[in-house]
């Protein structure tokens, strides 16, 4: 892996400065007791901030991985890093004001912070795609590496999208009808409003759906791919078959596969109003194939070549 020093500075600042701003969104927690649609002021800003910083630390890392298109990459990734901080701007701006950020209609000063969020949002997604190209363009000698690189940025631009089902007007708002003068548009939950009972620390609904979820994980695909393979490069040492950069590709594209399907999953559910925490039958039934494909897919990939060879082999029709 490259030294720190070679990753794209703007967003190793940026990822930086989400530390700090994680720490005062924190102080914030224990000493400011307000509280908007439900949480805690302070709870938006925190949980942005931490997810921020792995995320802009990875595609700061992934941007060495460029072996053409280096500037372009360069430009990328500094337009996610300043997208990202208008973000940010807005939504502790609006906390300064003791405001809710997203899906805000209550003013037109409200309306237009919010109108200039989404904007900076489609921002930071088309800086995510144009590095996810120049990414699947990119000559890594080991393929593993490579697809674990492109499957997660690939899933993370999928979970990144899928913001854009909360930006639409909710069944529940629908119903209420007066849209043009509506307060709040859009919605993380579905099936439920904002603001009711929920967990701890994500604030994610208990009651109905919440798109924050699959978005969440989504994302995240981002470092969890990566850091699967060196969780397979630091065991090969004492697995044999791990040693194989055939055997850690195989398992690479296994595992994406089902971080894919666990993602469509959570976002079935979350799309039928049903919360995390209380899934129905069809979701348990779904739920439970992953892991039985998933394992069969990793056994058959931790097969040995010869192994498989001869099992093709004798399924063949004989030769008279």
């Amino acid at each position: 892996m490259s030294s720190w020093r070679t990753w794209h500075r703007p967003l190793v600042l940026f990822s930086a400065s989400m530390v700090v701003m994680a720490v005062v969104a924190a102080v914030g927690l224990l000493v400011d007791d307000r509280v908007v649609a439900g949480s805690p002021i302070w709870a938006k800003p925190f949980k942005f901030a931490l997810s921020f910083v792995p995320y802009t630390l990875t595609l700061a890392w992934m941007l060495t991985l460029l072996t053409r298109g280096r500037r372009t990459g360069w430009w990328a990734g500094t337009v996610v890093a300043l997208a990202c901080l208008g973000e940010m701007v807005i939504i502790t701006g609006q906390v300064a004001r003791g405001r809710r950020s997203h899906f805000n209609n209550e003013t037109p000063f409200d309306a237009t912070l919010y109108s200039a969020m989404a904007v900076t949002v489609v921002i930071l997604w088309a800086g995510t795609l144009a590095i996810a190209i120049l990414l699947l363009r990119a000559r890594i000698a080991d393929r593993a590496s490579a697809w674990a690189v492109r499957s997660g940025v690939l899933i993370a631009l999928a979970g990144a999208g899928l913001g854009y089902l909360m930006t639409r007007p909710s069944a529940l708002q629908r119903e209420a009808g007066d849209l043009d003068t509506a307060d709040v548009i859009g919605a993380h939950s579905v099936g439920v409003p904002d603001g009711g009972p929920s967990m701890p620390l994500t604030g994610w609904s208990t009651t109905g759906g919440d798109l924050r979820v699959p978005h969440f994980i989504g994302m995240h695909a981002l470092q969890a791919l990566p850091l699967f393979l060196l969780a397979l490069i630091a065991l090969a040492p004492r697995i044999a078959r791990l040693r194989d950069p055939r055997v850690r590709l195989r398992l690479v594209l296994v595992t994406s596969g089902a971080y894919a399907a666990v993602v469509a999953l959570l976002t079935w559910q979350a799309l039928r109003g049903l919360p995390l925490v209380h899934p129905d039958g069809a979701t348990l039934t779904a739920a439970a194939m992953i892991p039985a494909v998933t394992a069969a897919g990793a056994i058959a990939a931790l097969r040995p070549a010869g192994a498989r060879t001869k099992a093709g082999a004798s399924h063949k029709e004989p030769v008279s």
